[in-house]
């Protein structure tokens, strides 16, 4: 049975994989106040779920996602001047944690991307640790034709993914992608006419794997990549220190041996 969050996420467990829906597919899951606070409620759901070994986050309808609703977010005189104070805050604001919040699952997280994926869709799917679109899907960092930038999350997103001159040529731009195309500039991970069919194939290989050991990575990874070196070599000794010799690190040492196979304990590494 689904769990659900304000009408605009669904969460369904299955074999240790989380299937996250945005479900506003009547709007093609175009985003509201009320969808960018489910998306914080589910991020604080999934951590606290330790058997769960990925997340797989995909969009109702047509689309994955095609951007914020503009009629609704700044419909309101009040509520878009509280928007406005909120781009004075020294700290992420909403629309930035609509992204960047996945980042701080101990779990892989996979967007699979079909029909529109706009602005503040491929922001969402920037947060993911992979990303799957269909050959036909329509991909953009679309800001531009509004006449203002990606600002949820997308500049700190992007950076990992790309040289500063293509990221700077989707910005100015708003060009609209297809997956291959979004694939040749590493927007996405994958092209697949089934993109669920493909994430549930990588999520079944990752839960082959300590979960200790996929989160530690994962944290590992995103901290490190764009620091100096000491501050790198840093981070790889203080995630070693958190696995090394724990259960989950010996039942994957025994079963690389060829000895019988123990089930992994609940991951114990956060961030």
């Amino acid at each position: 049975m689904d769990t659900q969050f304000l009408n605009r996420m669904a969460v369904r467990v299955e074999d240790g994989i989380a299937y996250v829906r945005l479900t506003r597919g009547d709007r093609h899951n175009a985003v509201d106040m009320p969808m960018m606070q489910a998306g914080r409620q589910v991020v604080r759901w999934l951590k606290n779920q330790r058997q769960v070994r990925c997340v797989i986050l995909s969009g109702e309808g047509p689309s994955f996602c095609a951007g914020i609703d503009i009629k609704s977010v700044l419909g309101n005189r009040k509520g878009a001047l509280g928007l406005l104070l909120r781009l004075f805050s020294p700290m992420r604001n909403d629309f930035q944690r609509w992204s960047v919040l996945w980042r701080e699952l101990p779990m892989p997280v996979i967007a699979v991307i079909h029909g529109n994926c706009f602005g503040a869709g491929i922001q969402l799917a920037l947060g993911a640790d992979l990303r799957i679109a269909t050959p036909d899907a329509r991909i953009s960092v679309l800001e531009a034709k509004w006449g203002l930038i990606p600002d949820m999350g997308g500049a700190a997103l992007l950076r990992e993914l790309m040289p500063l001159d293509v990221a700077k040529e989707l910005c100015w731009s708003g060009r609209m992608l297809d997956g291959a195309q979004a694939q040749a500039l590493n927007l996405v991970t994958h092209v697949a006419a089934d993109p669920l069919g493909k994430a549930r194939e990588l999520a079944a290989e990752f839960a082959t794997r300590s979960p200790d050991a996929v989160a530690a990575g994962k944290f590992l990874l995103q901290s490190a990549w764009d620091d100096d070196e000491s501050h790198a070599l840093a981070e790889e000794r203080r995630y070693q220190r958190r696995i090394i010799g724990r259960r989950n690190q010996r039942i994957a040492s025994a079963r690389n041996m060829g000895k019988p196979d123990a089930a992994y304990a609940p991951r114990s590494i956060q961030r």
